[in-house]
C-alpha cells in the first residue's frame, strides 16, 4: 500500500504530466479559436475541454498499465482508456451536426475538429508531443491554405454557393416559365420540390439552386418578388 501511495505522490508533481497538459491546452486554444471565430457551436472552450480531458484521460491510462502492475502485478492495457475517448467524443461529434431544410447538412468540418481535437489530446498524453504538433500545422493547412489556393486556380463551380428559394405562386402561374427565369438570371437550379397551398389556393415552389458566390441573397429576393403571379418570396443563402 505505501508503495502504491508513494508511487502517487511521485507521479502528480511529474512536471512532465504539467508540461503535457499545458501543451495540449495550447494545441485545443489554437484549435478552438478557429471554430469560435466562425461562431461554432464546438468553439474555444469545447476544445480546451476535450483536449485537457484526453490528454489527462491518456496519461492516466498509460501511467496505470506500467506503473501499477509493479506493485499489484495485474497487467492492463495502456490504450484501453484512450480507446474510450474515441466513442465518447463521437457523440459530442453528432450533437452539432445539424439538418437543416431540404436535406441540407451543416456542422461536419466542426464535428470533424471535435474528433481532432481528442486525438491531439490523446498523442500529446500518448507522449507524441511533436507528432501532435505537426498534425495541427497540417490541419490548419488542410483547412485554410488548400482550400484557399484551389478556390484560386480550380473550377469555377468552386466559385458557387447554396441558396434555397421558396415562392408562393398563384394556381394560375406557369410554372416552368419561373423556373426559366431564374436560370436566365444565372441561377443555376438543382432541385424544386412543388407542394398545393390548399387553404390559399396557390402553389408553393422550393427551389434548391447554386449561384456565384458574389451573388447576394437580398437581390435574388426582389428579383423573385418582381416576377408575375408571385405572391411572397423567401430566400435563404449558406
Amino acid at each position: 500500500m505505501d508503495n502504491i501511495m508513494d508511487t502517487i505522490s511521485v507521479y502528480l508533481v511529474d512536471m512532465e504530466v504539467i508540461i503535457r497538459l499545458a501543451i495540449a491546452m495550447v494545441l485545443g486554444l489554437v484549435l478552438g479559436m478557429e471554430r469560435e471565430l466562425k461562431r461554432k457551436p464546438a468553439g474555444l472552450k469545447t476544445s480546451l475541454v476535450i483536449t485537457l480531458a484526453s490528454c489527462l484521460l491518456t496519461i492516466v491510462s498509460n501511467h496505470s498499465a506500467y506503473e501499477f502492475p509493479k506493485v499489484s502485478g495485474i497487467v492492463m492495457d495502456p490504450m484501453r482508456l484512450a480507446a474510450q475517448i474515441v466513442t465518447g467524443v463521437g457523440f459530442l461529434g453528432a450533437g452539432v451536426i445539424l439538418k437543416r431544410n431540404h436535406d441540407m447538412i451543416s456542422g461536419l468540418t466542426t464535428a470533424a475538429m471535435v474528433w481532432v481535437a481528442s486525438a491531439i489530446g490523446i498523442a500529446v498524453g500518448a507522449g507524441f508531443i511533436g507528432e501532435a504538433i505537426i498534425a495541427v500545422v497540417f490541419l490548419f493547412i488542410s483547412i485554410k491554405l488548400i482550400p484557399a489556393i484551389i478556390w484560386r486556380i480550380g473550377p469555377k463551380s468552386l466559385h458557387q454557393k447554396e441558396m434555397l428559394i421558396e415562392l408562393v405562386v398563384e394556381r394560375s402561374t406557369n410554372m416552368t416559365g419561373i423556373i426559366k427565369e431564374l436560370q436566365e438570371r444565372n441561377i443555376m437550379i438543382k432541385n424544386v420540390r412543388v407542394k398545393d397551398l390548399q387553404a390559399e389556393e396557390t402553389y408553393q415552389l422550393d427551389i434548391q439552386a447554386r449561384v456565384n458566390d458574389k451573388t447576394y441573397a437580398t437581390d435574388v429576393y426582389m428579383d423573385s418578388k418582381k416576377m408575375s403571379n408571385v405572391i411572397s418570396a423567401k430566400v435563404e443563402s449558406f
